[in-house]
């Protein structure tokens, strides 16, 4: 399964809505809550404590 595939069935952890690839592709980020996911070797590090908050 590639990443686009994957992203789905993801979803947020924080506010359960849906996600998208970042345009660089290094990142998830929630449509609703716009926290950013690191993604590491291909993989999307889906916890909350790892997102990084949206600027205020």
């Amino acid at each position: 399964m590639n990443l686009k595939d994957l992203l789905e069935i993801l979803a947020c952890p924080a506010c359960k809505t849906p996600v998208h690839l970042s345009e660089d592709e290094t990142a998830i980020i929630c449509d609703r809550c716009r926290r950013r996911y690191p993604i590491r070797d291909g993989i999307p590090v889906m916890l909350v404590e790892e997102a990084e908050e949206p600027a205020a």
